[in-house]
């Protein structure tokens, strides 16, 4: 079962509040990371340090938040070709490295908005586990956030945008024809799509002047005809492959039918038979795309999850681990590893869970509540009551429950040594939920 966990807030009277909802799968990021590299690198920025972030939401869309997030919706993922996803996010790289701000109705708004970088991007799993560790997360947002003045660029920072990524793909060598062909898709689309489709035309203002200069750079740019890479386009194609299964395992079934052998076929096939609990038509399928790439730590991890969800925790473990040995820096994964260990429930395992679940807490993914309940069920085993409670205390901070935070914060300091590394961040939470609010 996806674990959904919600944050609310308050919402302006009269707004309608709807639901947000947030993926979290470490291959998809690792991609789309991997083929910004160079436009991250022309930018000056340290990839590392960008948040990819995936929106459950069909819509053509995408923004930043909170300083280096780059927010991307299901929608544009599965409606655009690797170069034009890439044309996309070197605009979007754009608005990082101007330091362009998104502008909310009110302070509030975009306050929340950016603790979404400390609270809600960070949940751990696989897209498509269907255990308690599934990387989804639900937040409630007003409706009014839809509005057009909400997460909305002027037309001068678009333009600013959109030159400043068409100069990073040229030093980073790419092609911007991506660029252009996904800002002509939607000047066409947009006079027929509803306000809702339209996300994209209407968080980014579209003008005939924006594309004229797009057009214009492209007939004079020396990359223009450069292709991508085939195996960035096949690695694209996979997580293209992996979301819709995801999202909608039948029509994936009917998308990659049986007589097609190819790897993004088979892994289409092999995660919407996840999806539908069909394990052992799943199993087979992962077996030999490990079989054809051994060092792809992404299909041992399938693997697990396989074993873990078919209730085998035991025969989970070393395909994690195998998946952390050839992505040692996956903390969804060191996650999962940790829920196979503890579903065990046998103290001699605590330690190797806390192990990988202190790597990945160090990471941005740290502020998983699910995280933090593995580290809870961890040291209770232990019977380390003083580190139950701070971790009890971290997961109750990451999901918004401040009273809880608080009660358990309390509870640790009177537990933990003065001055240890648990006793210190049980005293910081318990700082941050009693810090008043500015009227």
């Amino acid at each position: 079962m996806v674990a959904v966990s919600f944050l609310s807030w308050t919402a302006p009277a009269g707004a309608q509040r709807r639901e947000m909802q947030l993926l979290s799968d470490a291959e998809t990021e690792h991609t789309i990371r991997t083929m910004a590299r160079p436009i991250f690198q022309a930018a000056g920025i340290d990839a590392e340090s960008v948040n990819i972030v995936l929106v459950n939401d069909r819509t053509l869309n995408a923004f930043v938040a909170g300083g280096q997030n780059i927010f991307i919706h299901t929608g544009l993922l599965l409606q655009t070709d690797a170069a034009q996803l890439l044309g996309v996010v070197a605009h979007e790289t754009g608005h990082i490295a101007g330091g362009h701000l998104v502008r909310g109705s009110d302070a509030m708004e975009t306050a929340f908005l950016s603790s979404l970088v400390g609270m809600g991007i960070g949940i751990i799993g696989g897209i498509a586990s269907r255990n308690a560790g599934a990387g989804m997360a639900g937040m409630m947002l007003g409706q009014h956030m839809a509005e057009r003045n909400f997460l909305s660029f002027s037309r001068g920072q678009e333009s600013s945008a959109d030159q400043a990524g068409l100069s990073y793909m040229e030093r980073a060598g790419v092609s911007a024809s991506g660029l252009l062909t996904f800002l002509d898709k939607l000047g066409a689309e947009e006079p027929l799509t509803t306000d809702r489709e339209a996300a994209y035309a209407r968080t980014h203002p579209l003008t005939r002047e924006r594309l004229d200069s797009v057009r214009s750079f492209v007939e004079r740019s020396r990359n223009t005809g450069r292709a991508l890479p085939a195996d960035v386009v096949e690695h694209y194609q996979r997580i293209q492959a992996k979301l819709y299964a995801y999202l909608e395992p039948q029509g994936a079934l009917n998308r990659y039918r049986a007589d097609d052998q190819s790897i993004v076929a088979r892994y289409g096939r092999a995660y919407a038979y996840f999806r539908r609990g069909e394990v052992m038509r799943a199993l087979p399928l992962v077996d030999g795309l490990i079989q054809q790439e051994p060092k792809n730590g992404f299909f041992h991890e399938l693997k697990g999850d396989l074993m873990l969800q078919n209730g085998r925790a035991p025969d989970a473990v070393a395909p994690y681990r195998k998946a952390i040995e050839l992505a040692p820096d996956s903390a969804p994964i060191r996650v999962s590893l940790a829920h196979a260990l503890l579903e065990q429930n046998n103290a001699k395992v605590a330690d190797e869970a806390i192990r990988n679940l202190q790597v990945a807490a160090k990471t941005q993914q740290g502020q998983s509540t699910f995280l933090w309940r593995l580290m809870a069920q961890a040291y209770a085993l232990k019977g380390n009551d003083g580190m139950v409670a701070y971790a009890s205390a971290e997961e109750a901070f990451a999901r918004g429950d401040v009273p809880v935070a608080r009660f358990q914060a309390e509870r640790a300091e009177r537990l933990l040594p003065a001055g240890s590394p648990g006793w210190l961040r049980a005293q910081d939470i318990r700082g941050q939920v009693d810090k008043p609010r500015k009227p």
